[in-house]
């Protein structure tokens, strides 16, 4: 298994100064670039690099002469989005993505699953997470049928006749935010689609990250590494369930933080065991998304722990091999 890092953190950087910053950090063997959407794309221009071998070649080369690879593109965006105008930007870029990721010969896209609204006049998405009233299920039943499944069934496919696998990060707010919406989709659509595992979005919905990486299994094609802190007294008060801003830190039941600051070491060798023996054997992205940390201070927290749970691999020659 890899450490890997997602690039947005050093979204100020040019993609020539990120590469310098990432080799510096030491430990990095990977990274993940944003092409556009939630992420951005700070490090790499979709548009200027599609189709111009000779600029995707230099791009390659630069990324190489770092010491490094790209382990997946990422485009989060709302392709199911009731906003006509608003999915088909979203839809354009995922296959964008696609093509320039087959160009650079990087196996794995990821992005959201997307979410619609609650019928074709709708102007916002609508995320529906109880049965009742009973018109809900009405509505997430067209959800799926109409909009998610269909549009899932072309953009795998399209991936596929691509030789790129689509990673969805299953996040609340959308139509895949678990591991039951997750496989589910997967069923309806086929192998080519599968999860980019973040555990920071299983954490507060109390799931035990890894009993889900173990029902996930091969589904698993790309992995964040991102930690939750849940607030006690304020999940006591409130539940887990919270809408209230980011930037009211105090006030909110979970933050994002940085591995390590969330859950102990012994949480991380649980997941990093889980992925293991569900047989994932590629790169754990950082993604550092913590509010109460700098940058250097997150990343090295985050490389230090990951670094004695991943980069430690079983000798070939042991016994019970």
């Amino acid at each position: 298994m890899k450490l890997g890092l997602f690039t947005p953190v050093f979204g100020t950087l040019k993609a020539s100064e990120m590469l310098a910053k990432v080799k510096a950090l030491g430990r990095i063997q990977a990274i993940e670039l944003g092409t556009g959407g939630w992420p951005g794309r700070d490090h790499l221009d979709v548009d200027a690099l599609l189709d111009d071998a000779t600029r995707v070649r230099e791009y390659r080369q630069m990324v190489a002469d770092a010491g490094l690879t790209i382990s997946a593109l990422s485009c989060h965006g709302n392709p199911l989005h009731p906003d006509r105008a608003t999915a088909r930007v979203a839809d354009d870029l995922f296959r964008k993505t696609v093509r320039l990721a087959e160009q650079l010969a990087v196996p794995t896209v990821v992005t959201f699953s997307g979410c619609p609204g609650d019928s074709d006049d709708a102007r916002h998405p609508n995320w529906v997470t109880v049965p009742w009233p009973p018109e809900f299920l009405d509505v997430l039943e067209w959800q799926w049928e109409k909009k998610a499944i269909p549009y899932w069934c072309g953009g795998a496919h399209f991936a596929a006749d691509h030789g790129v696998k689509v990673a969805l990060e299953a996040h609340p707010g959308f139509i895949v935010y678990n591991v039951e919406s997750a496989l589910q989709l997967r069923q309806a659509v086929g192998a080519n689609l599968g999860v980019n595992f973040d555990p920071s979005h299983f954490f507060w919905q109390g799931v035990d990250v890894p009993a889900a990486i173990r029902a996930l299994g091969d589904a698993i094609f790309h992995v964040h590494a991102k930690d939750v802190a849940l607030d006690r007294q304020n999940v006591a008060v409130n539940g887990v369930l919270d809408t209230k801003s980011y930037r009211r830190m105090a006030e909110r039941s979970w933050l994002f933080r940085s591995v390590g600051w969330g859950h102990d070491e012994l949480e991380w060798k649980r997941i990093v065991s889980a992925l293991r023996l569900a047989g994932y054997d590629y790169v754990m992205s950082i993604e550092h998304e913590d509010a109460l940390a700098s940058v250097d201070e997150g990343l090295r927290a985050a490389i230090d722990l990951l670094s004695r749970v991943i980069l430690t691999e079983p000798p070939v020659d042991a016994w019970w091999t």
